[in-house]
């Protein structure tokens, strides 16, 4: 019987662990390591990492410092769960099962990245997916955007704060809005309506595209605008915890508590801007008041 049981062992869930942990009450994360900090090779914008901070670093930093906490870890997915009287009984692929007196959900959210080997080591040092964490990161550089319809046609533009020198390729069989196209036309903005066949880079220095027809495009920098982002909330579903048209798990501002009673939720999977940073200020304000439950209901670690 475990005080907390955090599901999912990314930015969010280790920070909650962390703070838990100093608590000294028992805590186990369950990961199965396929979280998007896990491939994200360097966040630039975290207070103290001015020249970046790979999410593997982070997530070994922070899973190193829980550990000294007394917090378990186990490497395996959740597969059920479900509320038995008041407690929670969490069941894993292997067949285990766990049993919690509350949950922090933080299963995060996996992004919609195109199917090329090239580009992974690319993520996070000269290819990106959000213009929050990394647009300033584009400054100078010539800058393709990699993208589908209207999703990609926005991000372009959205691009066009820190870039004039962005051209997209809209690789999909989707049309660009007349109105985002004269957008996209207004801001010099070159659009290539054709399909991608390879991503070119070496290592992690991305180089450009080449187009089906055999054009190359080279580029410095790349920004990745698909669309069709997977929030992680089907086991928050099981729960029935109430989620947004979008699939994101609403909370409470102050506790981050969800509408069911001693769950909580914290990092990508809520609806909040999508931040490391965020990530983890969550994690602690749940811990916080999960220690603040578990004190009133009387739970002596």
């Amino acid at each position: 019987m475990f005080d907390c049981i955090i599901i999912g062992g990314g930015i969010a869930g280790l920070q909650g662990a962390i703070q838990l942990g100093r608590y000294e009450h028992q805590v186990l994360v369950v990961d199965d390591h396929n979280g998007r900090s896990s491939i994200c090779h360097s966040y630039h914008n975290i207070l103290g990492w001015p020249d970046g901070i790979s999410g593997i670093e982070l997530r070994k930093i922070g899973t190193e410092q829980a550990k000294r906490l007394g917090v378990q870890f186990i490497n395996d997915k959740v597969v059920e769960m479900k509320k038995v009287n008041d407690k929670f009984a969490v069941s894993v692929l292997d067949g285990k099962k766990y049993e919690g007196k509350t949950i922090i959900l933080a299963t995060g959210l996996k992004d919609n990245i195109p199917p090329f080997a090239s580009i992974y080591p690319c993520l996070g040092h000269t290819v990106y997916v959000c213009p929050d964490c990394d647009g300033y990161e584009i400054k100078g550089k010539k800058t393709i955007l990699l993208g589908a319809g209207d999703v990609g046609a926005n991000m372009a533009l959205t691009l066009t704060y820190w870039s004039n020198d962005i051209l997209y390729v809209n690789d999909s069989e989707k049309e660009i809005d007349k109105n985002l196209q004269s957008q996209l036309d207004e801001k010099n903005i070159v659009t290539v309506n054709e399909r991608i066949a390879e991503v070119l880079a070496k290592e992690e220095k991305f180089q450009g595209v080449q187009l089906t027809n055999g054009e190359e495009i080279k580029g410095e920098r790349g920004f990745i605008a698909y669309g069709g982002n997977k929030v992680k909330s089907d086991l928050a579903k099981q729960l029935e915890v109430e989620l947004l048209e979008n699939k994101h798990i609403i909370t409470d501002p102050r506790t981050k508590m969800t509408n069911i009673k001693n769950v909580w939720a914290a990092g990508d999977v809520v609806a909040h801007s999508e931040q490391v940073t965020i990530a983890m200020g969550e994690g602690s304000q749940a811990a916080i008041w999960i220690h603040k439950t578990l004190m009133e209901n009387g739970t002596d670690s």
